[in-house]
């Protein structure tokens, strides 16, 4: 006897229960914006001006060792947790499991930002339940050698940050036993992730629940710490008490985060905007290991740090300096140490938002942006600060790498090989021209419009912004 079917077209099982159609993916799709380089490319600023239309605004990894700068009718805000969308008054701000939270360092800065004119955040800042805390130490009394080595680091019997102290501390024995170290934001960030990775962390959701239980889970981490670095002195109730306060205060803005995600991807129609923290290049799978951050910072992190669906993710924009920058040590295939480093570092002001450190400058570098398109799935890209280059004669951009004489088609995993690979440049001609007025592409010298056009070609990303200044007026858009 031939198979039944429904009246609604599903097929009848032999069992008698009917087979479920395939569903179509549903929902809205999210945009993400992510570093293309080693940081500090602009992404807040076009966060911020994509913001401006968006319902939600998201941050999906890292934490304060993040800086977003962000320029609004004259006003500078700098921005480390929060999602540089918080300026809009109109959208929700979200901060996703991913991210790891510093508690006090949260209202450190909305208190500074507040003194610039940022009003009633609270209202609209959502944080999920399952972000891991950042906790707070005391150290005191260091040992002779790490006193000596440390003395630049902490000072002693000041209140600390509890991961940001292990942070610093395991730099300075980086130091002192390998010659040299990563040179982290000492921000706890690391140390954070790592409690997480080694299942001894403590969540948003654990401060909110029980507090005994939370409380003596914090003494286990704790003591843990101080059994790896004798030099900690924490003051547990101290800590726990602040703790408790910090609890009340953030109680009325944490949510379950996963619902809130899923509601507003299938609820009404909503405009959703993810904002990347650091870099591909400082992915902790991607970048260049092991002078990287301790999350992952490319696409792959918008899934996992806010229970985003892959089918989800719509447009994915690159951010790229029209230069290369870079925060720290670590290879650096295109840097300009001479004249040309010191031009493009005075010019763009190359100082970190987070730690004030001197960033590196060099030649923009094809080959970097070509692996961040690889991982990322670039569907257009900014390309930031092209007004730095208006005073210089001629203007090089890296188009590949050698080997042994070779070219290679790929970015190296092994810093070693890194730092030995030969750049192969092409030259362009500068424009010499003031590019700060420019508000649309015709205003652009052709010179300038050549050299974004040949980043296009070679990576094979349309450029859909140009920035040529802080403000939001001073970022051209092309389509």
């Amino acid at each position: 006897m031939a198979a039944s079917r429904a009246s609604n077209g599903r097929a009848a099982h032999p069992g008698g229960g009917l087979k479920r159609a395939r569903s179509e993916p549903g929902g809205s799709r999210v945009t993400v914006v992510l570093g293309a380089q080693w940081g500090d490319e602009g992404k807040g600023k076009l966060v911020d001006l994509l913001a401006t239309e968006a319902d939600i605004v998201c941050r999906c990894q890292g934490g304060n060792n993040a800086g977003h700068t962000v320029v609004v009718d004259g006003k500078e805000y700098d921005f480390h947790l929060f999602p540089s969308g918080i300026i809009n008054p109109k959208a929700i701000s979200f901060i996703g499991n991913g991210v790891v939270i510093h508690l006090p360092g949260l209202f450190e800065e909305a208190e500074k930002n507040e003194k610039k004119g940022l009003k009633d955040w609270e209202k609209r800042l959502i944080i999920s339940d399952r972000i891991p805390v950042v906790l707070f130490c005391f150290v005191k009394c260091f040992s002779s050698w790490v006193s000596h080595l440390v003395s630049a680091v902490f000072l002693c019997c000041a209140v600390f940050d509890f991961h940001q102290a292990v942070d610093g501390l395991q730099e300075v024995q980086r130091q002192a036993q390998e010659g040299k170290n990563i040179g982290t934001t000492k921000k706890g960030i690391g140390p954070t992730y790592s409690s997480k990775a080694a299942r001894t962390g403590l969540r948003i959701c654990d401060l909110l629940s029980d507090f005994d239980e939370f409380s003596s889970r914090f003494k286990n981490l704790a003591h843990q710490y101080k059994s790896m670095f004798p030099t900690l002195e924490i003051d547990t109730e101290g800590q726990l008490k602040k703790l408790k306060g910090y609890a009340e205060k953030i109680r009325p803005m944490v949510r379950d985060g996963v619902y809130f995600m899923y509601e507003a991807l299938h609820g009404s129609p909503k405009k959703i905007l993810i904002e990347g923290a650091n870099a591909a290049l400082l992915d902790i799978d991607f970048g260049t290991y092991p002078f990287v951050t301790s999350s992952n910072c490319t696409v792959g992190g918008v899934c996992t740090g806010l229970g985003v669906p892959p089918q989800n993710i719509g447009e994915v924009y690159g951010v790229v300096k029209a230069y290369t920058t870079r925060v720290g040590i670590g290879a650096f295939p295109t840097e300009q140490i001479n004249e040309i480093g010191d031009i493009l570092q005075s010019r763009g002001h190359e100082w970190g938002v987070t730690t004030g450190r001197k960033r590196r400058c060099g030649w923009l570098d094809l080959v970097i942006l070509r692996y961040a398109h690889m991982i990322n799935g670039f569907t257009a890209l900014a390309l930031t600060k092209l007004d730095i280059l208006d005073v210089l004669d001629e203007i090089k951009i890296s188009v590949a790498y050698k080997l042994a004489g070779k070219r290679i088609p790929y970015f190296p995993a092994n810093q070693e090989i890194l730092q030995k690979v030969e750049v192969e440049y092409e030259t362009m001609p500068g424009w010499k021209t003031d590019t700060t007025g420019a508000r649309k592409w015709e205003d652009l010298p052709p010179k300038a419009q050549n050299y974004i056009r040949c980043v296009e070609n070679h990576v094979g990303v349309p450029v859909k912004w140009v920035g040529v200044g802080k403000s939001r007026e001073s970022v051209i858009q092309l389509f």
